[in-house]
């Protein structure tokens, strides 16, 4: 399973006569019932959705329950042991700014640049689940969870919040958190300069 997307954009360019107000109506009686475009507009030629695009939001979705649960498995992580979101939320602020997150890329990823602005970074408590939700310029393979597995070991106390900084510094895949599985991971949103 792969991520699952919510604020996914896509263009392409068509002769097609259909209305721009139906377009979206059209395509969704083609497609399969797990993908749905909610909507359709005109845009600029030069418009392109990945390199175009200034900011993207994604959420890791932890289920913090004993038991888990079996109709949402596929659609969260489950972490049995009870986490300290406080130490949580402390942790996840050091991750703010610009800076160089070599430490949470997967191997193999073929960025030249590791160097990203993470614009927004919060833990959100929903009653048993835990959302990590961060919001930048762009994210590295993996990277949203590898700093998801980060904040697990903080949560875990197998990490201080105060670590993270000196993680970040170091550059060193090995200290930072174990990658968790894409189960919980969604694209939220994302975001666009208007002319």
């Amino acid at each position: 399973m792969a991520c699952m997307h919510f604020g996914q954009v896509a263009n392409f360019k068509t002769n097609s006569n259909i209305p721009i107000e139906k377009f979206a109506i059209a395509i969704n009686s083609n497609l399969k019932k797990s993908i749905l475009i909610k909507s359709a507009e005109e845009v600029d030629e030069r418009f392109h959705s990945r390199l175009s695009c200034k900011r993207k939001t994604y959420r890791y979705i932890i289920n913090n329950t004993k038991e888990g649960t079996a109709i949402y498995r596929n659609l969260e992580t489950h972490i049995p042991i009870k986490l300290d979101v406080e130490k949580m939320k402390q942790a996840i602020h050091y991750f703010e700014g610009e800076h160089d997150f070599k430490a949470f890329k997967a191997s193999g990823t073929s960025s030249k640049s590791s160097v990203r602005t993470i614009y927004k970074a919060e833990i959100i408590e929903k009653e048993d689940r835990i959302w990590i939700e961060l919001t930048g310029n762009g994210f590295l393979y993996n990277m949203v969870r590898i700093i998801a597995g980060t904040l697990v070991d903080v949560g875990l106390g197998n990490m201080e919040p105060e670590e993270i900084p000196n993680i970040i510094q170091e550059k060193d895949r090995g200290k930072a958190g174990k990658t968790l599985p894409p189960q919980g991971l969604y694209l939220v949103k994302v975001e666009y300069e208007r002319d």
